[in-house]
């Protein structure tokens, strides 16, 4: 997973918000995929295959956390970290209704731009930590079981 383009969706009824995004993430090695709606994310997320999602909050129609809600909800995609944009409010209640929904972190407009780069490279490395480590217990797990097996065989197999 070193080295390869993280894909990264963004999020936002407003293209100039996508535009700006898209401007300061450019140069990074990420994949940019953009979406201007809470359905039009949805369905991206059943079809691709994302590492992180970009959420602005208020959307009409369907706002970013009833997106983030169902999103979280879907077997297969529920792992993808969402980091919220909103311009609305620092209110705590705001804040702590994105976590229940499954923000891991937020950014406030207007963006900083080193802000936005900062959060997304830790929160993708964290994740991709995550992911090598549970890979390794699975592994580990494996090979444990194969060694039982293998004992659990030569032992009970008659001796000549």
């Amino acid at each position: 997973m070193l080295g390869e383009k993280a894909n990264i969706l963004l999020v936002d009824d407003r293209p100039e918000n996508l535009l700006a995004l898209e401007g300061i993430l450019e140069d990074e090695n990420y994949g940019l995929f953009k979406a201007t709606s809470g359905r039009e994310a949805l369905r991206m997320v059943l079809k691709h295959d994302f590492d992180l999602i970009l959420l602005d909050v208020q959307m009409p129609g369907m706002d970013g956390f009833e997106t983030a809600q169902l999103i979280h909800g879907k077997k297969g995609v529920k792992h993808i970290p969402i980091i919220f944009i909103t311009a609305i409010s620092k209110e705590q209640k705001y804040i702590h209704k994105g976590y229940e929904v499954g923000a891991e972190n937020y950014l406030f407009k207007p963006i900083d731009p080193d802000e936005l780069k900062s959060k997304l490279k830790t929160s993708l490395d964290y994740h991709r930590y995550k992911q090598q480590m549970e890979l390794l217990g699975k592994r580990t797990t494996e090979a444990k079981q194969r060694r039982l097996l293998k004992h659990r065989n030569g032992v009970s197999s008659p001796q000549q």
